[in-house]
């Protein structure tokens, strides 16, 4: 560790691009990815501007329980069923999954088909059922 430390010292211009790069980085993915959104955000965005829930959670996981209206397309057939979604193309869409992750590349893949208003649900169900939001089973 003390090598480490003195490498740092040593050749600090070059941690510094370093860091710079891996932030920069960082920022450029998550504007790539899209925005994120809360449970009420989510809320504001299906009530007041007709935004449209995508799970993209399995069937098993999407028949224990999901939000109201959302429409199932698991993360593995977002490609071969992106032309569900057409008809929603003007509409906000929060993609869903279980924690928040795999949302990420579902928001890319959208916006890279031209979906301009596209979210990610902040924690998934996960934080959806833990704020003891309405869910729909079966």
């Amino acid at each position: 560790m003390a090598y480490f430390f003195e490498f740092i010292s040593v050749n600090w211009m070059l941690a510094a691009v370093f860091v710079a790069l891996v932030v920069a980085l960082y920022a450029y993915e998550s504007f790539k990815s899209g925005k994120s959104v809360g449970t009420q955000g989510l809320s504001d965005l299906v009530n007041k501007q007709q935004g449209v829930v995508l799970d993209v959670r399995d069937n098993n996981e999407f028949k224990k329980g999901h939000i109201i209206g959302a429409i199932n397309i698991p993360v593995r057939q977002i490609e071969e069923r992106l032309s569900e979604l057409n008809k929603h193309q003007q509409n906000p869409i929060v993609v869903v999954c279980k924690i928040g992750q795999s949302s990420t590349a579902v928001t890319k893949t959208l916006k890279a088909n031209g979906f301009q208003d596209v979210y990610k649900l902040t924690g998934g169900m996960t934080d959806w059922e833990a704020a003891n939001l309405p869910v729909v089973k079966g």
